[in-house]
């Protein structure tokens, strides 16, 4: 069991210059590695103020420099919006440049507002996911490779740069869709799933999602390892959980809205947050996160991980316009007192765990 940091970079309000987010998900890597964290992740979004993150590949190059021993991820890079060359060949490059500290997180999308200013269609996503899902494994492994499907189609090429890792890149897969989770598992690739910010049930659900895909795929499931995005905050502070909470709230509705499409601005830039009525309140999430005392948060998230299981939880840490001093001090934290304590409490479970199955 490891821990990562996610980093969305969002930017609440023109109270927060670009360049500040920007130089806030930097120094928080800088504190991840510091503070014990074996990941940072790095989100994939394009022109509005919900991420300010358009290129995972390239912050993983950046931060590479900045630090030493932690391992740098995507998560994810949307691949329908790629160019499929390029992509495989930055891919080799990234890892290359990080001395083989890269952690392929890639997904399908699902923000329309995205393919339309990229001139392609939504609806072809999952199709052209699939595709590379084949080729990717091809370009980063095989000296000369070439590939012909619907959507792409790559003469007899070479990966100049190649990967530093044997034979790739960790992969970590995030979808909804079942059958792309089975094959994740028959390949043995990783998983990304998230319950939101929902409770104990929705873990569960997520639990029971993957056991029907590792059933799916005829394998046990032992090759993949599962990451977990989770909201999580420890403070005897309500002032500050109920902010982080808040800014995990203003998060939610960007997303939804972007989702459905119903997204609205005053400038053509910066979204308007608009409550709804499926907003959940502060004290749902008090309810449904590992938030509060420091003892909670931990006896909260072993509670968690007995159920689902993980390998990997990513612990989202830059969220709206949430103090920056203050959470990198929640990092120091974590990395102080909770992380050891999760891990020691963990160990023997996740192998009962095993033993019984």
């Amino acid at each position: 069991m490891d821990f990562g940091a996610f980093i969305l970079a969002q930017q609440r309000g023109y109270h927060q210059s670009s360049h500040q987010v920007i130089a806030n998900a930097v120094e928080q890597t800088i504190m991840a590695e510091k503070a014990g964290f074996s990941n940072a992740w790095y989100a994939e979004h394009h022109f509005n103020n919900y991420s300010l993150s358009p290129s995972p590949l390239m912050m993983v190059a950046h931060c590479a420099g900045k630090t030493s021993t932690i391992r740098l991820g995507s998560a994810v890079c949307i691949l329908p919006l790629y160019h499929a060359p390029r992509f495989l060949a930055e891919v080799g490059f990234v890892d290359t440049l990080s001395n083989g500290r890269l952690e392929l997180g890639i997904g399908v999308g699902y923000q329309d507002f995205e393919f339309q200013r990229f001139d392609t269609n939504l609806a072809d996503a999952g199709k052209i996911f699939e595709e590379y899902l084949d080729v990717i494994p091809k370009a980063l492994t095989q000296k000369i490779f070439e590939h012909h499907s619907e959507y792409l189609n790559i003469p007899p090429s070479s990966i100049a740069t190649r990967p530093m890792q044997d034979p790739m890149p960790p992969l970590w897969i995030t979808t909804g869709n079942p059958k792309i989770r089975a094959h994740a598992f028959r390949e043995g690739y990783n998983m990304f799933v998230t319950a939101l910010l929902n409770g104990m049930d929705s873990v569960r659900h997520v639990r029971g999602q993957l056991d029907q895909a590792i059933e799916e795929s005829g394998t046990d499931g032992s090759k993949s390892r599962i990451g977990f995005l989770r909201c999580g905050y420890a403070s005897d502070n309500d002032a500050e959980i109920d902010s982080y909470l808040e800014n995990a709230i203003f998060q939610r509705r960007l997303s939804f809205s972007l989702k459905n499409r119903t997204q609205t601005t005053d400038d053509g830039y910066m979204m308007k947050e608009v409550p709804s009525d499926s907003d959940p309140t502060i004290e749902d999430l008090r309810r449904n996160l590992p938030v509060g005392s420091v003892n909670r948060v931990i006896e909260r998230l072993i509670e968690e991980i007995e159920v689902l299981r993980p390998d990997h939880i990513a612990l989202q840490t830059q969220l709206g316009d949430f103090d920056q001093k203050t959470m990198l001090k929640q990092m120091e934290l974590w990395g102080d007192t909770i992380i050891p304590a999760v891990q020691k409490a963990v160990g023997s479970t996740t192998k009962v765990v095993a033993a019984a199955e």
